[in-house]
């Protein structure tokens, strides 16, 4: 015990460095910034993760004159933190983005539940698709993979540096335009069948006058929806694999025009 605090007594000046940007990803990334983790949890794990650092990173920080120089330091850090959180939690959100557009398509746009990370309404198919995404997440260690984008965040952009923001900015605008890419060819499968389900119901309407195609159809197209959702949810974990490694590239990505 002595010994950390000695430790961090001797590099008081990095540790809180390191402290802002661990806490900024644990704040907002998957997994780790969900509100039903405990907020004494993510303090206790970027606290340490900060002790670890400490012995790994050996940065040289820029004179900063004063406590508003060290400010702008603390700032800085924090951004690079919420950068590599945001950009996970983006990816993530094109999978409500694909929920979105199956409950349209499937007449469940108008249902919404309770998302309790956010404290916001969320649709059905979204959660849902959110909730098996997690899973695998967790299942192919996607939560080691961002504690090994942190430690190599370190190496690509040093505590204490000079950022350069503006081609970050731009790689942000791109990765949340790919969400919306990402988000439509998750859910093509079920447009897809819909859509073919609308057209057989537009011809049976033309063939059959008398019968009434708006009643039927609500149940049809949900029935369609659902299974096609079933069929393609084996495809789905390894369309989350590339996914999920594409956000790992997309984090470095972001970092490496920080330098």
């Amino acid at each position: 015990m002595d010994n950390i605090v000695d430790l961090i007594s001797t590099k008081l000046e990095l540790f809180f460095l390191l402290m802002v940007r661990n806490s900024a990803i644990f704040l907002i990334a998957p997994v780790f910034g969900r509100k039903n983790v405990p907020a004494i949890f993510k303090i206790g794990l970027a606290f340490f993760m900060s002790i670890i650092l400490l012995e790994i990173v050996d940065a040289d920080i820029q004179p900063y004159g004063n406590v508003f120089g060290y400010a702008v330091l603390l700032f800085r850090e924090t951004s690079v933190g919420f950068l590599i959180g945001f950009v996970s939690y983006v990816i993530f959100a094109s999978i409500y983005i694909a929920g979105q557009i199956i409950d349209m398509e499937t007449g469940f746009g108008v249902v919404n539940v309770l998302d309790p990370q956010n404290n916001i309404q969320v649709p059905i198919m979204g959660n849902y698709l959110y909730i098996i995404s997690l899973i695998i997440f967790i299942t192919i260690d996607g939560h080691h993979m961002l504690l090994s984008a942190l430690f190599k965040s370190y190496e690509l952009v040093p505590p204490g540096g000079v950022f350069a923001y503006t081609s970050s900015i731009n790689d942000l605008i791109g990765i949340t335009g790919e969400t919306f890419v990402i988000g439509f060819k998750i859910s093509a499968p079920v447009i897809t069948a819909v859509f073919l389900t609308d057209m057989a119901l537009g011809i049976l309407s033309r063939t059959m006058p008398q019968m009434n195609v708006f009643i039927i159809g609500i149940p049809i197209k949900i029935i369609v929806g659902m299974v096609t959702l079933m069929i393609m949810i084996p495809v789905f974990s390894t369309i989350l694999d590339s996914i999920f490694s594409n956000m790992g590239n997309s984090i470095f990505r972001v970092l490496t025009h920080l330098k």
